[in-house]
């Protein structure tokens, strides 16, 4: 049974650093490729990073150079540093495969970010 326990978000403020840790079980880690997922206020749930199996990490422009996205095989656990945060990225943070499940498939809890200006 697949299970994601993300942890690490806080409140900080603008300028401040985080860092985000994904637990996984359920499924051969080290095969596949994960990422990081945030859903903003309102919004639907977008890409942020993700990593391939071999290591490669990939962002999107919005946290390019801000964010780093990182993996421990032998832990399976998926980690998402993030330095110089802006208001902008409060968001709920989620871990999960990628390319990502459907929205009605699993996905964990979550764990909110919250950037003060």
């Amino acid at each position: 049974q697949v299970q994601l326990v993300e942890s690490g978000g806080g409140l900080v403020q603008a300028g401040g650093s985080l860092r985000l840790s994904c637990a996984v079980s359920g499924y051969i880690f080290r095969i596949r490729a994960m990422a990081w997922y945030r859903r903003l206020p309102g919004k639907t749930r977008e890409l942020v990073a993700f990593i391939t199996s071999g290591g490669s990490p990939n962002y999107v422009d919005s946290v390019r150079g801000r964010f780093t996205i990182s993996r421990d095989n032998a832990e399976k656990k998926v980690y998402l540093q993030m330095a110089s945060l802006k208001p902008e990225d409060t968001a709920v943070y989620y871990c999960n495969t990628y390319p990502p499940p459907g929205e009605s498939d699993y996905w964990g809890q979550g764990t909110q970010v919250t950037i003060s200006s």
